[in-house]
């Protein structure tokens, strides 16, 4: 007969064998990656699924891995609904100080989902519920603003599809408001075409990205911490020294099971600003480790250069017809400058590839200095670096071109008669 006391101890000595070797596992999955995922191979050898790094101001892609494969990108989906809210402030549906009544939808929100805790009819400001979905990735923050904004979560969900149309994301395929459901999909390149979208139409939204926590209810133990360890400050809150980055100031990380660790950041040193993307990292950390390795890419490798500075003279459409003006041309010039993310230390190739100009049927005197009156289109090209960019600009009026009175306008109209007349008759010799 086994004595009891040795009976339980077998049993503690098995559990601690156990518990050692799940620990063990564990960290062996951490080692190897997230579910085992096979990493997409590239030249910066990232551990990611797809990544993409832009030049903020510009778009230009500075490198990619599979930047056009629609994935799950989990939070990041945020990243739409913020844009939405913004939207709504900005044309006045809603108000920063609004309060809003927490709707049954909201406080539904499954246990296992991120969230700030709130309860049906719990009333908070739209500040507070947007601070809680940007730093503390609450679902139920997020859903409150979408049903107060389309009524039901399924209408706002038609919402963010029917804008994501209209910024022409061709990749983004959106069922939820908060990322939460699998099915929403999206390309590491779309994302950073509405990364880019937002900071240039609402810079406001760093504010709210930058920060590093926020007590969310006075009664609070503790405050809700930024899920983006890169922010220079969470070093001291995360313990993650190493993963802190000078310059990063947003945007918004992401994770469910089917869409492994991701992260859309952004980083500002100088005049310069990049936007990342990085899907389907192996955990918590590579997603900000691989994003790293971008930036230090980036800052090694490019500088900014002005190819063609603004007001420039475009030799082959140095200036337009005019109709009924007092002159019958007007000189145009680029309405700003184009630069380029190039190389460091390496002069750019620049080619002009297509231009269009608005016909003299469309140009009718009087027209003001300034006017736009077609485009340009450059091309950047660098072959050691795979990296074609296009970028267009206007076509602009340099002085004004009054209307001409009557009585030029009779005398012009009759020497082009006479002018047709003359050379109709030397056509028929």
């Amino acid at each position: 007969m086994v004595r009891p006391v040795r009976f339980l101890s077998v049993i503690a000595a098995s559990l601690a064998i156990w518990m050692v070797m799940l620990s063990f596992n564990t960290a062996v999955v951490e080692a190897q990656g997230y579910d085992n995922r096979p990493s997409t191979e590239n030249s910066l050898g990232l551990q990611v699924k797809s990544a993409i790094l832009i030049d903020a101001d510009t778009g230009q892609v500075l490198f990619q891995v599979n930047k056009d494969e629609p994935l799950p990108p989990a939070s990041m989906t945020k990243l739409m609904t913020e844009y939405i809210v913004l939207e709504e402030i900005k044309d006045g549906r809603l108000k920063w100080d609004q309060i809003i009544s927490v709707s049954p939808e909201a406080a539904d929100t499954e246990p296992s989902e991120s969230q700030i805790y709130l309860a049906e009819g719990d009333q908070h400001s739209v500040r507070d519920l947007y601070i809680a979905m940007a730093v503390g990735s609450a679902n139920d923050a997020t859903r409150a603003l979408a049903t107060e904004i389309a009524g039901t979560e399924q209408a706002f969900v038609d919402k963010m599809n029917e804008t994501a149309k209209n910024l022409d994301l061709k990749s983004a395929v959106f069922t939820s408001a908060t990322g939460f459901e699998p099915n929403t999909v999206i390309s590491v390149s779309d994302v950073a075409k509405l990364s880019q979208i937002i900071l240039k139409e609402h810079p406001e939204f760093l504010e709210f990205s930058s920060m590093q926590e926020y007590k969310f209810r006075p009664r609070d133990t503790a405050p809700m911490v930024n899920f983006n360890y890169m922010l220079g400050a969470n070093k001291n809150k995360s313990g993650l020294a190493f993963l802190a980055y000078e310059g990063v100031d947003g945007m918004k990380t992401g994770f469910i099971e089917e869409a492994g660790y991701n992260f859309t950041g952004t980083v500002k040193r100088g005049d310069i600003r990049f936007i990342s993307v990085v899907m389907d990292t192996a955990t918590k950390n590579s997603r900000f480790q691989e994003t790293a390795k971008l930036y230090n890419y980036a800052f090694s490798t490019f500088e900014k250069k002005t190819v063609l500075p603004p007001k420039s003279v475009v030799e082959t459409i140095q200036s337009v017809k005019v109709k009924k003006g007092a002159k019958k041309s007007v000189n145009v010039v680029t309405d700003k400058d184009i630069t380029f993310m190039v190389k460091k230390g390496v002069e750019p190739k620049v080619e002009l590839i297509g231009s269009q100009v608005k016909s003299e049927d469309e140009l009718v005197a009087p027209i003001p200095a300034g006017t736009a009156v077609g485009t340009v289109t450059y091309k950047y090209t660098d072959a050691e670096l795979n990296i074609t960019t296009e970028y267009t600009v206007n076509l602009v009026t340099t002085d004004e071109v009054a209307k001409a009175g009557w009585f030029k306008l009779m005398f012009r109209a009759i020497g082009e008669f006479f002018s047709g007349l003359f050379n109709g008759i030397i056509n028929m010799f």
